[in-house]
């Protein structure tokens, strides 16, 4: 009992919902934390997030209905903490997706590719932002480069 009250405390304090998450993680000295579900009086793994000495995540665990592991992500950050690599492996510990980030002078992201297992580019999407910072498109190429779809973002103001 002691553990599960002690799990449920830990979970407030790293939801992504909790405005102090990092700071709490790096403040607590937090490693990982496992989310652990009781379905039918079973339980079963969920999820584990495992963080960096500065509170960022590194690595997260995704598992099934019936507590198996189904997908597990690596995050590989920059001097900025901003994730500028995602590899994603499957149950055999198999490479499936990697995607890559960059980021601007004011640390927006500007690109994001997408490769498969092969490491050939499968999609990339374009950001650009207006002196503000403010999203004004975000452009989606295919495998050959080739414009899919552009979104742009309007604001109104007071």
């Amino acid at each position: 009992m002691k553990k599960i009250f002690l799990f449920l405390i830990l979970a407030l304090f790293v939801n992504p919902a909790f405005s102090q998450k990092k700071k709490k993680v790096k403040e607590l000295h937090i490693k990982a934390v496992t989310e652990i579900v009781e379905i039918n009086g079973k339980k079963l793994m969920d999820s584990k997030t495992v963080f960096d000495k500065n509170g960022e995540i590194i690595e997260e665990e995704k598992y099934d209905d019936k507590g198996k592991l189904f997908s597990r992500i690596k995050y590989k950050l920059d001097v900025n903490n901003e994730v500028i690599e995602e590899l994603e492996y499957n149950t055999a510990n198999k490479l499936v997706q990697k995607k890559t980030c960059k980021y601007n002078y004011l640390q927006k992201k500007t690109e994001e590719a997408f490769f498969n297992e092969k490491n050939a580019l499968v999609k990339k999407h374009i950001y650009t932002y207006d002196a503000k910072g403010l999203k004004l498109t975000k452009t989606t190429y295919n495998g050959l480069n080739k414009v899919v779809s552009k979104k742009t973002y309007t604001y109104a103001y007071k």
